[in-house]
């Protein structure tokens, strides 16, 4: 059985905690992956430390060098991406097809940071004064902590390492503790593209303690976050207390509009898309479709059909669409919010439980849901779900499905659509998310298009793109004065 450790300071330590978890395939629990040896406080103190250690040569390294080994971690992912799908596939549990895509997003992304490094630049400023100018420069923060979700387990990490190294901050990185095994490939194919020691540590274990010492070490300069709402917001709070800057992508319960005068048949297929893909383990996923009332008996009828059609499986079987949720945790959960649907009166359309069938009987396999009529004051209108639910509400007109699409704590994606232009600009204009789609699903970004929410959804600036780095550099602003005079009047 593999047993995956941390790497800290160039080495991989053999935890004193004795605490394992085990790695457990959720399309088959009987196919136990690994287990992960959980770090302790004192361990993840010795990380930080050897962060800390390092940032003094990396930070000094120039910034076309640091491109440089990134470019090489490019070239690893590249020749190893179907092993990484496959291990991602068997370990988070969604299909190949989207392990595949998924990997390839985190390489881009680690391309366009590379690119960046020879593009983090500042700027000249001319000074009211003469013979003085000021300029602008970008420095790191130093030891930048990065706490990342399950879902993504690839491409999330990819795209908070990259740019932290890039702009020259060392990192401790701590991973979901369910998916350990992509998390250690990460940080073996970077420490073969030349990552010296101590710049890149990884602590596996819990956030009660490796997160928690993350938070409250002097030495961790800043911290990125993705996660749920309420660990993101209580993280927020116990890091504002040290006046650290903190960066948090966050939960989504994004809404699709569909209105009227569009492709229906589109409209469906997309939003299915959206609600059941990647067993709707996204935060970007659409879970809610509000619906102008004169189209939304087709649409009810087009899409439970759509649902209806999905095959549910093993993510490494090609034919599958839908694989399992990630562990018996958010398997219980969305189960839950199956009853707690039924139970505040949402008409259920199908799915509604546990799948069943040759295969599913040892995954933790959940039904592609549709629940109609779906009020405001309804939870799973409120709540993220993070399963393959969708819940539909009617409207009469766009001013209503606006008040709907906005009454929500979250503000991650949204979605129109529709075939007219005045209310296409209308709703980009008034909805309140940090991305939205026009006649597409709320899922969905490119490695070099910034990626974040408002709200609830997100704190900091946003990550990837052009924003990807502001993250993690401060700017410090230079004056220069060449009269070699004493400056004479009110100085500020």
């Amino acid at each position: 059985m593999t047993i995956y450790r941390s790497y800290i300071a160039g080495k991989w330590i053999d935890s004193a905690s004795g605490k394992r978890v085990a790695n457990i395939n959720p399309a088959d629990t009987r196919d136990i992956i690994g287990e992960s040896e959980q770090a302790t406080r004192e361990e993840t103190r010795g990380a930080i430390e050897a962060a800390y250690a390092a940032f003094k040569d990396w930070r000094r390294t120039p910034a076309p060098a640091r491109g440089r080994i990134l470019m090489k971690a490019v070239c690893l992912l590249e020749d190893q991406k179907e092993e990484l799908a496959q291990m991602l596939t068997r370990e988070e549990g969604k299909t190949i097809s989207e392990a595949r895509g998924e990997v390839t997003r985190g390489t881009n992304v680690v391309e366009f940071c590379a690119g960046e490094t020879r593009r983090n630049n500042g700027e000249t400023i001319a000074s009211e004064l003469p013979a003085n100018f000021a300029y602008t420069i970008k420095q790191p923060h130093g030891v930048v902590g990065l706490i990342t979700p399950w879902n993504f387990p690839v491409a999330i990490p990819l795209w908070k390492i990259a740019p932290a190294l890039a702009a020259g901050n060392t990192i401790v990185f701590k991973p979901a503790t369910n998916t350990p095994a992509t998390a250690v490939r990460l940080m073996e194919i970077f420490t073969e593209a030349g990552v010296p020691a101590g710049v890149m540590n990884l602590v596996l274990g819990s956030g009660g303690e490796v997160g928690d010492e993350i938070a409250n070490h002097a030495a961790v300069r800043a911290i990125s976050f993705t996660g749920s709402t309420e660990i993101g917001l209580k993280l927020y709070e116990q890091i504002a207390r040290r006046g650290i800057p903190f960066q948090a992508e966050m939960g989504g319960k994004n809404p699709v509009v569909v209105l009227e005068d569009c492709d229906i048949d589109l409209a469906v297929e997309h939003t299915a898309s959206g609600a059941f893909g990647s067993t709707g383990q996204r935060c970007t996923a659409g879970s809610r479709a509000i619906v102008q009332s004169s189209i939304a008996d087709e649409f009810v009828e087009k899409i439970v059909k759509r649902a209806r059609s999905y095959k549910l499986g093993a993510g490494a079987d090609a034919s599958t669409d839908i694989g399992p949720s990630v562990d018996e945790h958010q398997f219980n959960t969305v189960l839950k919010y199956m009853e707690i649907g039924k139970e505040d009166g949402a008409a259920l359309l199908c799915g509604g439980g546990r799948a069943s069938g040759d295969g599913l009987e040892h995954g933790y396999f959940v039904e592609p849901t549709v629940f109609d009529n779906v009020s405001a004051d309804m939870r799973i209108f409120r709540e993220e779900i993070f399963g393959p639910v969708l819940g539909i509400s009617r409207v009469q007109d766009l001013d209503e499905a606006m008040k709907l699409a906005n009454d929500t704590e979250y503000g991650l994606s949204s979605s129109v659509f529709s075939n007219d232009y005045n209310s296409i600009t209308r709703f980009v204009e008034e909805i309140d998310s940090g991305m939205t789609h026009i006649n597409s699903p709320t899922t969905g970004g490119e490695a070099h298009i910034p990626f974040g929410g408002i709200k609830g959804s997100g704190i900091g600036p946003r990550e990837q793109g052009s924003t990807s780095l502001d993250f993690y550099s401060e700017m410090k602003v230079v004056y220069v004065d060449a009269t070699g005079k004493k400056r004479e009047g009110n100085l500020y």
